[in-house]
């Protein structure tokens, strides 16, 4: 097995035309690569994935892209059920094979966990990203349905994940689960104090989440024999304005990156 280190020094250094595709359990996120940098990135529920074919083609047809143009189509997904349907509708839209990263990959990675099979691939991606940006010890905090943690050694080492549910996860199970409680707006409340229903449901979601992610970095940090480079990721990870100070960066496309540079690394 190898470590990111390694993963990222023997990387080949294509440039080409590559559509990448991470499926979450919210978002299906596209992202169009070419001639090394991002030109565009879209997004489409996850839950309306029979109708994606048509949303891509309409976003392509307003970018003025042609999608036969794509000479590689990589997917991640984190929801096997819908992935050969949208697998096929690519290989369609595009004429190019797509290709699904998986464990198959993963098992070729040095990681101090106890299943790879069972980690994600978005997290993988999270984790060579983010090495290969600060080429040390990093923490990942990705904030889309689910919360999630992942720690990357300074050897380039996947160490491990805290997951956590999501902030709209947290809002909407609040909401289905309670009879009187509304959806409020992702909006920071001024006082931890509530004044009313949504007031009191921001200051306890929201401001209760600035404690839960500064708690869990500050523990993985004491658990590392060096201080690690802290980069958020995910489609919330602006929502949280007094988190802002502890990130070295904020990258949205953090995950498409690290997808495309496990593309790249083993030629699909």
């Amino acid at each position: 097995m190898i470590s990111i280190t390694t993963f990222l020094s023997c990387a080949a250094k294509n440039i080409y035309m590559l559509l990448v595709t991470d499926i979450g359990n919210s978002d299906i996120v596209w992202g169009v690569w070419d001639n090394g940098t991002w030109l565009h990135q879209w997004r489409h529920p996850s839950s309306k994935y029979p109708s994606a074919g048509a949303a891509i083609q309409k976003y392509a047809d307003t970018a003025g892209i042609n999608l036969n143009a794509f000479e590689k189509v990589v997917i991640s997904s984190v929801v096997p059920g819908i992935s050969p349907a949208v697998k096929t509708m690519l290989e369609k839209l595009t004429g190019s094979k797509a290709i699904i990263i998986g464990p198959d990959i993963f098992r070729k990675m040095k990681m101090r966990i106890d299943n790879p099979d069972e980690i994600g691939s978005d997290l993988v991606a999270n984790a060579v990203a983010a090495y290969a940006r600060f080429s040390q010890a990093a923490i990942v905090v990705d904030f889309g349905t689910a919360l999630t943690f992942t720690t990357v050694s300074d050897e380039g080492e996947i160490l491990g994940v805290a997951i956590a549910p999501g902030l709209k996860t947290a809002m909407l199970a609040l909401f289905s689960n309670t009879a009187q409680l509304p959806v409020v707006p992702l909006e920071l409340p001024e006082s931890a104090i509530g004044k009313n229903t949504a007031h009191a449901l921001q200051a306890g979601i929201l401001l209760g989440y600035v404690g839960l992610v500064n708690e869990l970095i500050d523990r993985i940090q004491a658990e590392l024999p060096i201080q690690a480079k802290v980069i958020a990721t995910g489609g919330l990870s602006s929502v949280l304005a007094p988190l802002k100070a502890r990130f070295d960066e904020v990258d949205p496309m953090l995950t498409l990156d690290g997808l495309r540079q496990i593309a790249e690394k083993y030629g699909i």
